[in-house]
């Protein structure tokens, strides 16, 4: 038996658009509210969300059976990278990807000997539905998604180079921290940053990466994949939750 495909890996190479949704919750129950949507893939936040492994692999079974889990890591340490993978999951965003260089070793950690360095203590992992896939190392390295997060001036400066690294399957562009490193903070919808994002994205889409980004306006949406976009998370369990129930509350307290 080999390792599982990876259909969110699949429908990047075809250019196929993948509709996301970002996910900070946190919990297994509102993971699976979500993960039944509809959408073609959802992201495990593990950046700026309270996940921790458990937590992430908690999220991740309940999520496998409905769409495509991608899971975004605080950092791009190996020794992380290699725990979530044990877990079962495939695709990972990692954030402040800066140079080629990052990018070539994050390809070495996702891949087992003599492509990478990722660890052989597969046997007792979920990946490896613990034990019982036998041509799991053999075959694991080709499913493995990797999308590489541009969210600095320096790493915009090595985007060529960074679209060269092959193993790179996307590159996504952090609006916010983008925007405070070039001098708009807080304003990732300035003019001045729609213009970059829009160039961008045009410049990874041209590579033949996927492009990726996170938007909530709807406007914004249409125009990242007018500039080449090919997966965009377009909403957020947390703020569709809070904006929701804000204006819930505010409705009936105004009658």
């Amino acid at each position: 038996m080999s390792a599982p495909k990876n259909p969110f890996k699949d429908a990047l190479a075809q250019g196929q658009r993948q509709i996301g949704l970002w996910m900070g919750l946190a919990d297994p129950y509102a993971s699976e509210i979500v993960a039944r949507s509809g959408f073609d893939w959802v992201l495990i936040d593990g950046e700026h969300s309270p996940n921790d492994l458990a937590a992430i692999v908690r999220q991740v079974q309940v999520i496998e059976p409905h769409t495509h889990p991608v899971v975004r890591l605080p950092m791009g340490e190996s020794w992380l990278i290699k725990q979530v993978l044990d877990t079962g999951v495939q695709s990972l965003l990692i954030p402040m990807v800066n140079s080629a260089a990052e990018a070539r070793a994050l390809v070495r950690a996702m891949r087992y000997p003599p492509e990478g360095i990722r660890g052989m203590g597969g046997a007792l992992a979920r990946a490896t539905n613990f034990g019982r896939t036998p041509d799991y190392a053999a075959t694991a390295n080709d499913e493995m998604c990797l999308i590489v997060q541009i969210e600095t001036g320096a790493a915009l400066e090595a985007l060529d180079e960074i679209l060269e690294v092959e193993g790179v399957d996307g590159v996504f562009v952090g609006p916010a921290d983008l925007s405070a490193d070039l001098g708009f903070p807080g304003r990732a919808d300035a003019p001045e940053m729609r213009k970059v994002v829009a160039e961008t994205l045009g410049r990874i889409a041209a590579s033949g990466k996927a492009a990726g980004i996170i938007d909530f306006s709807e406007d914004a949406i249409e125009g990242h994949f007018d500039a080449g976009a090919q997966f965009v998370a377009v909403g957020s369990d947390v703020t569709f939750l809070s904006r929701g129930l804000s204006a819930l509350s505010a409705k009936w307290r105004a009658s």
